[in-house]
């Protein structure tokens, strides 16, 4: 039986009468995501721009050089778009489970050059934009362009069932504030330069930690919904994460692996019964209210 199977017992209910181990804060500032390239076309809840520091910093800090970088929850995929596009890696493994945010992925990769001529055509409206979201698109990529406009009108970028197209928007200008064709284009041709390098597979990506490739390094963000928390029921349709599983996946293997969690007792806990690392990193969310998000490593790395 692995150390994972032991501890998951172990970790499963941790004991809240003991007092936790300080976490010291990263010495790497959380940056204002302004200051770092935006390669992804999707605006994504949780997404790691404001990381890409200390994931440089990681990456950077690994001997020898990695050659695969493996994501299990993509989301957004700007943690292996930068790795891949700065050189950081030789290839990435992309892993998401929900179908339209798969159909974005598998869109820009295959079919890149029709998908940007699409971008460069449309004209979000709130009639265009509510009738193309009642279509039922025909192949991937449709639907790919479907996310990408839903993603790009929708009130934070989110999918999920039940968002709201954007109201007021950025600068007043409604709908429409957040769609700008040339970057989106720029974006996606950049994506598909280096498509030879991006390996994306729509599935579940606890199943990939159960089996990890070879000198892969792990990358894992997953939908946050551990220690009570409803922000990922309510931004992701892909929420339901089991959270102790997790950790002893990510102990059982011998990849090296940086993992980020929103702060909680809960995860804390697993943190301490597994004898991680961990470092706290303060940053600001959408209300401007500053948040305190745990990067956890099986070594020290900041």
């Amino acid at each position: 039986m692995g150390k994972g199977a032991i501890l998951t017992e172990a970790v499963a209910a941790p004991d809240s009468a003991e007092t936790p181990d300080p976490i010291p804060v990263s010495p790497i500032p959380a940056v204002n995501v302004a200051s770092v390239p935006q390669r992804s076309p999707l605006r994504y809840p949780g997404g790691k721009t404001w990381l890409i520091p200390h994931i440089r910093h990681w990456l950077k800090g690994i001997e020898p050089r990695p050659k695969l970088l493996v994501e299990p929850f993509a989301g957004g995929g700007i943690v292996s778009l930068t790795a891949v596009m700065e050189g950081l890696v030789d290839r990435c493994l992309m892993v998401e489970l929900d179908r339209d945010v798969a159909a974005f992925w598998q869109a820009a990769l295959r079919h890149g050059p029709e998908l940007c001529e699409k971008v460069q055509h449309f004209q979000p409206t709130r009639e265009t934009v509510e009738a193309l979201s009642r279509q039922t698109p025909r192949n991937v990529l449709e639907h790919g362009f479907r996310t990408l406009v839903l993603n790009r009108t929708r009130r934070g970028g989110i999918l999920a069932p039940g968002a709201s197209l954007s109201r007021n928007g950025e600068g007043g200008k409604g709908i429409a504030s957040r769609w700008y064709p040339k970057t989106l284009v720029r974006r996606l041709v950049n994506i598909a330069g280096h498509a030879e390098c991006i390996e994306f597979r729509n599935g579940d990506g606890m199943a990939v930690l159960e089996s990890p490739p070879d000198s892969a390094v792990l990358f894992v963000d997953p939908p946050y919904s551990a220690g009570g928390k409803r922000a990922g029921r309510r931004l992701y349709a892909q929420n339901d994460i089991e959270h102790a599983r997790l950790f002893a996946l990510v102990a059982d293997t011998s990849a090296d692996f940086l993992m980020t969690y929103d702060r909680s007792n809960l995860i804390e806990g697993f943190v301490r019964n597994y004898g991680f690392h961990a470092v706290e990193v303060l940053m600001k969310n959408t209300h401007n209210s500053r948040v305190a998000e745990l990067l956890i490593s099986s070594r020290s790395v900041f």
